[in-house]
């Protein structure tokens, strides 16, 4: 069975005329809409992928199903809104590029400005989702909902999560109450602020979570909110994907017992590197024999970002380390993989260590 009972390819005309594809205003024989117009840009990962049998949930082949089928599977998403699809890549997530980061922002961003268009899904691999919903969070200027969605599991297993996730980011899109949070991740019924949610668990759907906890959830349709963010984002963020041609060379280095200043010496000699995040123990720890690896970086402009393998809590700056001294930045309550996408993004207007912490605080 190539498909799920719920994102199998429907042939009948009936099931062919549930894809709307939306092109400008009703003619004078059609009877106006009130349903909003949503765009799901599709870029692979385990919501597009097959398994062999209906019990491999954790062994398959992902990135396989078409967007445009996933649609056609998936009637009740017309129940909500008129849907048309896009496929921008189909890869698995572990293989996106910040060349594919800002080909999707780009195109979320210009498909924000379409008076038509009232919201913006985009299907994505689980392993570097929080990444692109962070960068986007970041870089798209809009006020519309833009939710970025996946699965734990392919549409060919049993107890598949994928059609519920992706009805319900369907619908949280089209929803106008989700409009000036950010970009929003709807995963397991929970809705997530893109800053704030990280992937915890692999194999299990409760896979996303957020520290300070989900903004709110949806159930049958219907949004229940409980937080808002108070970060910056979207609308209210100083970059713009639109002003952003390229984004720096930033590698991330692993902090562990018994570990050697030659894992720094080794990344520092990337080429073009401009900064280096350390993924430290504990409250961003740094190990005695690295310190000098990463002065040593900063001596030849290299900018340093402490930050710490620990999925919760937070870095306090000179705690632990004199980053004052060092001119250092921390990272705040962002992991390491999105304190990643802070720094290239805060590096194509500063390399100020004062303004990149000034960045980190703020959003």
């Amino acid at each position: 069975m190539y498909l799920s009972l719920r994102f199998r390819a429907l042939a009948t005309s009936t099931a062919l005329a549930a894809v709307s594809v939306f092109a400008g205003p009703a003619s004078a024989q059609t009877a106006p809409t009130a349903k909003p117009n949503v765009v799901i840009l599709a870029t692979g990962g385990t919501i597009a992928g097959a398994g062999a049998s209906t019990v491999n949930s954790a062994s398959y082949a992902a990135a396989k199903v078409a967007v445009d089928k996933l649609i056609l599977g998936l009637p009740e998403l017309q129940n909500v809104a008129n849907v048309r699809g896009e496929q921008t890549f189909q890869i698995a997530s572990e293989s996106f590029t910040n060349d594919a980061l800002l080909t999707l922002a780009r195109r979320v961003s210009a498909l924000s400005k379409d008076p038509s268009v009232a919201g913006i899904v985009v299907t994505h691999g689980t392993d570097t989702l929080e990444e692109t919903a962070y960068f986007l969070n970041l870089v798209v200027h809009t006020d519309k909902p833009i939710v970025v969605v996946g699965s734990m599991r392919p549409g060919t297993a049993l107890s598949a999560d994928g059609a519920l996730n992706l009805y319900d980011a369907v619908s949280v899109a089209a929803s106008k109450d989700a409009g000036g949070k950010g970009v929003l991740v709807t995963m397991n019924d929970e809705i997530n602020s893109g800053r704030d949610v990280a992937k915890l668990v692999n194999i299990r759907t409760e896979a996303f979570k957020s520290q300070w906890g989900a903004l709110g959830m949806v159930v049958e349709g219907k949004n229940y909110w409980f937080r808002a963010p108070v970060k910056r984002h979207t609308s209210g963020s100083e970059f713009d994907i639109d002003n952003i041609q390229s984004l720096p060379v930033v590698d991330i280095v692993y902090g562990y017992g018994n570990v050697q200043r030659s894992t720094v010496d080794a990344i520092g000699a990337t080429p073009g590197l401009q900064a280096i995040v350390h993924a430290g123990t504990g409250n961003g720890s740094v190990a005695d024999r690295v310190v000098p690896a990463l002065n040593d970086l900063r001596a030849k402009g290299i900018n340093v970002i402490r930050s710490s393998r620990v999925p919760a809590g937070f870095v306090l700056r000179n705690a632990e380390q004199p980053d004052d001294k060092y001119d250092w930045v921390v990272a705040h309550d962002l992991n390491p993989q999105k304190a990643r996408i802070l720094t290239m993004v805060a590096m194509t207007k500063t390399r100020d260590p004062k303004e990149l912490q000034r960045i980190f605080w703020e959003y």
